[in-house]
């Protein structure tokens, strides 16, 4: 099973419990804390992810830092849950899937515009017009450049893309001559 389902597994069931008890903001910054945690020191993540090392030694490191920490008992639920399973050193992707599952609850969706050069104000309220009357809700925007695409621009809405470059026009112009 891919690290994106079992991402968006683990997200959309901690987003149900938190949004039923109102505890949405303090659930994603303890995580997100605990993934800056996980991440920086390389330590912790070798332990919880070795099989050498026994689960019942990996519990008790969790505990010890539960007991420190003394995050909210949702959050050090989660965290136990997600050792168990051997998921913990996955947080991360578990956080980003967590937040854009809160957003798309809340009414909002997140997309990627890539152009060739930076695009100017109104080009970017013009784009952000489109696509929120594309998806229905109200849309934040990421913009990155990549030379490569020539001119035009790619929109990634979730796992949708839009592809809109002339890179890719001029390779579905190549085909169609070579095909006939």
């Amino acid at each position: 099973m891919s690290v994106e389902t079992v991402a968006r597994r683990y997200a959309s069931a901690l987003a149900d419990v938190v949004v039923k008890s109102g505890e949405t903001e303090t659930i994603k910054s303890e995580l997100k804390t605990w993934e800056e945690m996980l991440n920086s020191g390389s330590d912790l993540q070798t332990a919880f992810r070795s099989p050498a090392i026994q689960q019942q030694n990996k519990e008790k490191v969790l505990e010890s830092l539960l007991e420190k920490t003394k995050p909210s008992p949702t959050t050090a639920n989660f965290l136990r849950i997600l050792l168990r399973n051997g998921r913990l050193t996955e947080l991360g992707e578990i956080n980003q899937r967590f937040d854009a599952i809160l957003s798309e609850r809340g009414g909002i969706v997140a997309a990627q515009i890539t152009s060739a050069r930076p695009l100017g104000e109104s080009e970017k309220a013009e784009l952000k017009a489109n696509l929120e009357k594309l998806t229905g809700k109200s849309v934040n925007l990421t913009f990155n450049i990549n030379e490569e695409l020539i001119g035009g621009v790619v929109t990634k809405i979730g796992s949708t893309v839009y592809d809109g470059s002339v890179k890719t026009q001029l390779q579905q112009l190549k085909e169609q001559l070579i095909n006939g």
